[in-house]
C-alpha cells in the first residue's frame, strides 16, 4: 500500500498564532518539531496499517518547514518551492490513500489560522458554485486521480468542513477554534496518539474514491482587482466582476492552473498573510 500525506501547518498540535507558522516567529522554530511529530505520528499509523511506502510533501508556507533529521527515516520527503501541483505535488494514481495533516479551514470561517492559501488575499473560492478552501479542492483533485482522502487532522473547524465535503474522510480534532488566534488544545501526547491510531484504522478501511470526468468550474475572488486584471492574460480566464476570475478545465488543469494564479498574485501583491 502507497500512501501520500500532505502537510499543512496552521492545524499542527498546539498552533494558533502567525508566530508560529511564519519564518522568523519566536515560535516558528518549536512549530515546526510540532509539525514533523503530527507527521510522524501519521506515518506510523500508515506503516501499522501495513503501507509500503509513504510519500510526505511539505505544503505549507516557504514548504521548508519538516525537519528531515526528525522524520521518520522511512519517509521520503519533498521540500521547497515552487512546486507545479503545491500542496499535493508528488501525488499520482499509483497512491492508495492520502492524508492531510495539520489543515486549516478556508477563508471567512472562525478556524485557528483560517484562510484559504494566501491569507487576506484570496477571499472566497467557489468548485461548480460550491464555496470551499484548501481542504475541498485537494479533496477533489485528489479523487481525480482516483485517490481517496482517507484523514484529515485539524481543528474541529477543519474537521467539520471536511466531514461536510465527504463524511466517509476520517477527521481528528488537535484543537477547539476559540477565535482566530486562539484554541482549546487537546495534549500533545493524547493528539499524536489520536493521530497515529486514526491513521491506522481509516488506512484499514480504504473509502472507494469517485473518479469524476468532464469539465469543472473554478471561481476565485480576490481582495485586489489588481490580481483579477492580471490573471485575465492566461488563456480561458475570465473575469466575473472586477474581483473574481473563473476557468473551467478538468480538475487537475484547474489545480494546477490555481498554483500559477498564486504565483502571480505574489508577484502583483507584497500583503502579508493572516492580516
Amino acid at each position: 500500500m502507497k500512501v501520500y500525506v500532505s502537510a499543512d501547518m496552521e492545524g499542527i498540535t498546539g498552533v494558533v498564532d502567525a508566530e508560529d507558522v511564519q519564518p522568523p516567529g519566536r515560535d516558528y522554530e518549536r512549530a515546526r518539531v510540532l509539525m514533523t511529530e503530527d507527521v510522524n505520528a501519521a506515518v506510523r499509523g500508515a506503516y501499522a496499517a501495513g503501507a509500503t511506502e509513504v510519500l510526505v510533501n511539505d505544503a505549507h508556507g516557504p514548504m521548508r518547514n519538516l525537519l528531515p533529521d526528525l522524520i521518520d527515516p522511512r519517509v521520503r520527503l519533498i521540500k521547497g518551492r515552487p512546486k507545479p501541483m503545491g500542496m499535493m505535488e508528488g501525488l499520482t494514481p499509483e497512491y492508495d490513500a492520502a492524508l492531510c495533516v495539520g489543515f486549516h479551514a478556508r477563508a471567512g470561517v472562525l478556524g485557528v489560522l483560517s484562510h484559504s492559501f494566501m491569507g487576506h488575499e484570496i477571499e472566497d473560492i467557489w468548485l461548480d458554485d460550491e464555496v470551499t478552501g484548501e481542504i475541498g479542492l485537494f479533496h477533489a483533485a485528489a479523487a481525480a486521480y482516483g485517490v481517496p482522502v482517507a484523514l484529515l487532522t485539524g481543528d474541529d473547524t477543519a474537521c467539520n468542513e471536511m466531514k461536510a465535503w465527504d463524511p466517509s474522510v476520517a477527521t481528528v480534532p488537535v484543537k477547539f477554534a476559540k477565535d482566530r488566534f486562539a484554541a482549546q488544545l487537546v495534549p500533545v501526547a493524547e493528539s499524536r496518539a489520536a493521530i497515529e491510531d486514526a491513521a491506522a484504522a481509516a488506512l484499514a478501511d480504504l473509502p472507494q474514491a469517485a473518479r469524476p470526468t468532464g469539465p469543472r468550474t473554478l471561481a476565485v475572488r480576490w481582495q485586489s482587482a489588481s490580481v483579477a486584471s492580471h490573471l485575465t492574460a492566461i488563456p480561458g480566464v475570465t473575469r466575473r466582476d472586477d474581483r473574481t476570475v473563473t476557468l473551467e478545465a478538468d480538475m487537475l488543469q484547474l489545480y494546477r492552473m490555481f498554483n500559477l494564479y498564486l504565483r502571480v498574485c505574489t508577484a502583483v501583491t507584497s500583503n502579508p498573510p493572516y492580516c
